[in-house]
């Protein structure tokens, strides 16, 4: 199960990139084509892997926070271990908002890196926000503490249905393959 959502759902981070830059508020770019070349010309391959660090640091919190969530969850919703759709839909749901909400801050850093938004550039001396202690930085410079957790309703919106099938499906294939496994040793 990954961060943002899935079982490991890891995007390259120059997908993200674009993904981000197209969806800003009068963004320049009409094709994904142009915003590589524009990226490329006007900021250098560097600018692809800005965030590899922050998104790599976001990854094993969410990951750790996500897996003993739904483990706990499990222990009080489903103690015997059985096969229960209801309880993986809720744990895994749950699971996935608690793990987002908890590396909101992250990802605000990762975008503020990936998009090189202007009102925070603006605030920022040498003009590029480089690196993850720069963007934690300049999110606080720009919004104080509370804008390390913009967005982070519709993180977990996200994150919740996703990480619910996600656990679900692997729940259900678990105890499909183990069903069979003991059919065939009852067969022998």
């Amino acid at each position: 199960m990954g961060g943002e959502g899935g079982i490991t759902k890891e995007r390259p981070v120059m997908n993200v990139l674009v993904k981000q830059r197209m969806q800003m508020y009068n963004s320049p770019y009409q094709r994904v084509t142009d915003c590589v070349r524009a990226v490329w010309r006007n900021e250098g391959a560097g600018a692809f892997y800005r965030s590899y660090t922050t998104q790599l640091t976001m990854n094993i919190p969410f990951q750790a926070i996500h897996f003993m969530t739904y483990e706990f969850l499990q222990e009080q919703l489903n103690p015997h271990r059985q096969y229960n759709p209801g309880s993986h839909v809720v744990s895994g749901a749950c699971a996935g908002a608690v793990a987002a909400a908890a590396t909101t801050p992250l990802d605000v850093c990762k975008t503020l890196l990936n998009t090189q938004e202007s009102l925070a550039l603006s605030s920022n001396i040498s003009g590029h926000i480089t690196g993850m202690a720069n963007a934690f930085r300049t999110v606080y410079q720009v919004g104080g503490v509370t804008a390390y957790f913009r967005g982070v309703q519709a993180r977990v919106i996200y994150q919740m249905p996703s990480t619910a099938i996600a656990w679900s499906v692997y729940e259900f294939f678990k105890y499909i393959l183990t069903k069979r496994q003991e059919e065939r040793r009852a067969g022998k």
